[in-house]
């Protein structure tokens, strides 16, 4: 049976992002995923749009500033290759957005002009899903078309489908959380869809206003490739008879029943729709489609860091339901098991951030900001159990 240091569920970006910064501290570190290579689920059908959060001060803006600065720094230094820094314009999508973005101007984090219908932010910009993965994990072993059913932790060690043994286990799984029995971990799956089309009209920016439009690549004379994202489908219905299903590997290499595809081409017409309201598109053609579900928590920060364990801390401060504070530090965590999930629609954005932070706070003992932590959710579902 092999045995590892380190032991990565999920080879999304944040998957990626974290065995990246690990490779910093140990080569013992093995990269698991259900599909056949890195990127094949939510990460490989993002945008993978890098722009910035607008409003006013509060705590998630502020991760997400951080979060960008930093990323952004860390992909000129290491990924330039794989970023296109060519600014972006966001417009408002009506007058009452126009007028929220005015009142946003005094507390914007980043510079920005005036620039057609809109307003062009110089940092925003665009990174390749699939490259940015595959050499963030580089070097690492990895482990593919190996789809986790079970985790047990026995003795000193998690043993993975009793054919893997790991001292440590991090899970980035995203939206399909079924490895993680905690009722408080409460993930919900916001399916998207990002389409690439051929196009005789040249875009030399990015634009953002109900979607998100790439700037063109130049294939000839007369043809440029654009990227078009994202949809936002969150489904009230069992949809495990689809491609819209937690459980299934490489979905984008996969036969579509008639119901998903009657659902792609519904949010092609959409995509095109909103890109042609930024920018007339002339001669379209669909050259790809990928859907992925993005995870986001119930309150939208992500979640980073160790487990709580629900049971045994309540048996022993039963009175947390009634309430009663806990310090953290007092509550009782899941051995060598950690997460980092949540990342939503902006994980090429907050995923580089956050791995660093869990690496240096597993490594160097550095904190975690209380709004990433698991601890919130704990403690807002724990005061509603009877």
């Amino acid at each position: 049976m092999k045995e590892f240091d380190y032991l990565v569920i999920g080879a999304g970006i944040a998957g990626c992002s974290l065995v990246h910064f690990l490779k910093n501290y140990s080569t013992s570190i093995l990269l698991i995923d259900k599909n056949e290579d890195v990127a094949f689920g939510a990460s490989g059908a993002a945008g993978a749009f890098l722009s910035p959060l607008l409003g006013k001060p509060n705590k998630f803006k502020d991760l997400v500033t951080k979060s960008l600065n930093f990323s952004i720094n860390y992909y000129k230094e290491f990924f330039s290759d794989e970023l296109i820094n060519c600014g972006t314009c966001r417009i408002p999508k009506n007058q009452e957005d126009e007028e929220k973005f005015q009142s946003y101007i005094p507390f914007m984090d980043f510079e920005y002009e005036k620039f057609e219908e809109g307003y062009f932010f110089p940092i925003g910009s665009v990174v390749k899903p699939y490259e940015v993965c595959k050499k963030l994990s580089k070097d690492v072993d990895k482990l593919f078309n190996f789809n986790v059913t079970k985790i047990e932790r026995i003795e000193d060690f998690w043993l993975i489908n009793n054919e893997i043994k790991a001292k440590n286990l991090f899970l980035t799984t995203g939206a399909n959380i079924s490895l993680i029995d905690e009722e408080y971990f409460d993930i919900r799956a916001v399916w998207g869809q990002k389409i690439d089309i051929l196009t005789s009209s040249k875009i030399d920016i990015n634009y953002h206003k109900e979607c998100s439009l790439s700037k063109s690549k130049k294939i000839d004379e007369n043809r440029y490739v654009v990227s078009i994202g994202a949809t936002h489908n969150r489904f009230n219905k069992d949809m495990k008879n689809s491609s819209y299903n937690l459980e299934l590997a490489n979905i984008n290499k996969i036969e579509h029943n008639e119901e998903t595809k009657e659902i792609i081409e519904a949010d092609i017409q959409k995509l095109l729709k909103k890109a042609n309201d930024i920018k007339e598109l002339k001669n379209i053609e669909v050259i790809d489609v990928k859907i992925g579900a993005r995870a986001s928590s119930v309150d939208y920060f992500p979640m980073v860091g160790k487990l709580v364990d629900s049971k045994k801390s309540i048996e022993k401060f039963p009175h947390i339901k009634n309430g009663t504070h806990i310090k953290n530090e007092n509550l009782i965590m899941k051995d060598n098991l950690f997460v980092l999930n949540g990342v939503g629609g902006r994980g090429f954005v907050l995923s580089l951030y956050l791995a660093n932070q869990l690496v240096e706070n597993i490594f160097n003992n550095k904190k975690l900001d209380d709004e990433i932590t698991n601890y919130r959710l704990f403690s807002r579902w724990a005061k509603k159990q009877k």
